[in-house]
């Protein structure tokens, strides 16, 4: 026995019909990360560690010939986030060594530039002792996007260790960096060189920017670093970023050359 047809009734002109269309919202995350986050940076927004590979360059390794750095940022993964290229001239590079003033154009994976770090040069900087005067103090400048500063990092007077203060765009302070004691890299050196990072006050460690040993070979052959970054998860991603910016500092400042001269 067939069963009964089944009608459908139209609807009477002045009733609207229901919409069974399903239509996308925009996500809580979304409007956060679009309100707040420099365009480009949002993958930084959920992320608490990243890891920093630099780049072994085979005419450095061969050579002793100093090469601009090149670094791969990735997450925990190992996914790759951002290319760092470095930007410097020859002369710069062979004459002033870490001393020298360099760019750092941060690109995407689509190879678009999404920030920028830059350090002018400084004839007479780096000493802790006297890193309270501005001319005898590195620091870094963060831009993201390019040409909008959106941090500092700015090398402070200690009397031993290196201390880095971590600035947003109006140079208020909102993280502190301490140095280990000694820093020392090198095939024989095989522990990790931990910069902590502080509060403001220095009460809390809340991450660390930590130089990685990276292997007999590549320690013994090239001075190429490898990073890791930890920071809490809900920090301001322009502060994530520049907590980036002061990764490249200290590389720049103690590891940079240091195998060369070993």
């Amino acid at each position: 026995m067939s069963n009964p047809p089944i009608v459908v009734q139209p609807y009477p002109a002045h009733v609207q019909q229901p919409s069974f269309a399903l239509q996308r919202q925009p996500q809580w995350s979304e409007v956060q990360v679009a309100s707040r986050c420099p365009p480009g940076l949002e993958s930084l927004d959920p992320l608490d560690q990243l890891k920093v590979h630099q780049q072994v360059e085979l005419l450095e390794v061969f050579t002793g010939w100093e090469t601009a750095n090149k670094y791969a940022i990735k997450n925990a993964l190992g996914q790759q986030l951002f290319f760092a290229a470095e930007e410097t001239n020859t002369c710069m590079r062979i004459c002033c060594g870490n001393s020298r003033g360099f760019t750092f154009h941060i690109l995407d994976n689509a190879g678009q530039e999404v920030m920028r770090v830059i350090r002018e040069f400084k004839c007479c900087a780096g000493c802790c002792w006297c890193a309270n005067c501005g001319c005898c103090a590195y620091e870094v400048r963060v831009e993201a996007p390019v040409g909008t500063p959106i941090g500092y990092v700015r090398q402070t007077k200690s009397c031993w260790t290196a201390h880095y203060d971590i600035m947003d765009a109006e140079r208020h302070t909102v993280l502190r960096i301490k140095g280990p004691c000694c820093v020392c890299s090198g095939a024989c050196c095989t522990g990790d060189q931990n910069f902590q990072v502080h509060t403001p006050d220095m009460s809390a460690m809340v991450g660390t920017v930590a130089r990685q040993y990276s292997g007999f070979a590549k320690e013994l052959f090239s001075n190429a670093t490898n990073f890791g970054m930890t920071f809490p998860i809900n920090l301001d991603v322009k502060i994530k970023a520049t907590l980036l910016g002061a990764m490249f500092l200290i590389d720049m400042m103690f590891f940079e050359n240091k195998n060369k001269n070993n």
